[in-house]
């Protein structure tokens, strides 16, 4: 999570050159080649269904990528994130064991009304929009990780599923990164590529395999936090008093849905 945030702080440095989808493109495209250096997936020799939903959360996972990015360029970093999250809050919910997990999602939407003021009228709705859609994605993609980590050993899945996602994305990211590419961009690239998606795709693949549902989701509350921390740090941005109680809101929500998840 602290890769993630740093990373994604750090890529706002890029779209100028590059553009939002065109910097998560890029990014994707070095974490394909990684992957593939050090796996060598065995395309061949696997069964249809373990590829077919690799691939599948490849167009997820490069889904998530670029809606995120695209929103960050809009919003702050750290309601982007806090709405993002309502993805694996989603998940917990619907995963919920008894009545009391229905009280997480209203705490949750009182936590998105703090965060994005609707009141005030100068929420962009694009990036709030663009962050939702990410939810979504986020939510399916911590159900394929856990399906496609199952079934194939190391990383394997995302050696297959990273270069589905930066084809999946390469419509969207190409045009915006071809007119600003130089040896720069490709370095600076290269170096968020490891910081995101390479380590933390590894790494919740791992955790994944070793920790409930419950768990992961509980621990993954922590991000909103973090969000704001390297917002306020990387890039200056202060949140207001009431999105501070938004994020605190979503955090709370998403903690109280995965310990009352099955």
């Amino acid at each position: 999570m602290t890769s993630i945030q740093i990373a994604s702080a750090a890529s706002t440095g890029l779209f100028a050159s590059v553009g939002p989808a065109g910097s998560a493109w890029i990014r994707l495209t070095f974490a394909a080649v990684a992957f593939a250096i050090v796996a060598r997936p065995r395309v061949w020799a696997l069964p249809r269904a373990d590829l077919g939903w690799s691939l599948v959360l490849g167009a997820v996972s490069g889904a998530l990528t670029v809606l995120f990015v695209e929103s960050i360029a809009r919003i702050p970093l750290a309601m982007a994130t806090a709405l993002e999250f309502l993805g694996p809050l989603a998940v917990a919910v619907l995963r919920r064991a008894g009545r009391w997990g229905l009280v997480w999602p209203a705490l949750a939407l009182t936590g998105v009304l703090a965060l994005t003021r609707p009141w005030q009228g100068d929420a962009d709705l694009a990036g709030v929009a663009l962050a939702l859609g990410a939810a979504v994605c986020w939510g399916a993609y911590i159900l394929l990780t856990r399906r496609v980590g199952e079934r194939l050993p190391g990383v394997q899945g995302l050696a297959i599923s990273m270069p589905a996602a930066a084809a999946a994305t390469a419509a969207f990211g190409l045009p915006q990164a071809l007119p600003g590419l130089s040896a720069q961009v490709l370095w600076q690239s290269a170096v968020l590529a490891l910081l995101v998606p390479v380590l933390p795709y590894t790494l919740e693949l791992l955790a994944l395999r070793r920790l409930p549902s419950a768990v992961f989701g509980v621990l993954m509350c922590l991000e909103p936090a973090l969000a704001v921390l390297a917002g306020l740090v990387l890039l200056r941005q202060v949140p207001a008093p009431v999105q501070l109680a938004g994020i605190v809101l979503v955090t709370i929500a998403g903690i109280g849905a995965s310990r009352t998840a099955r």
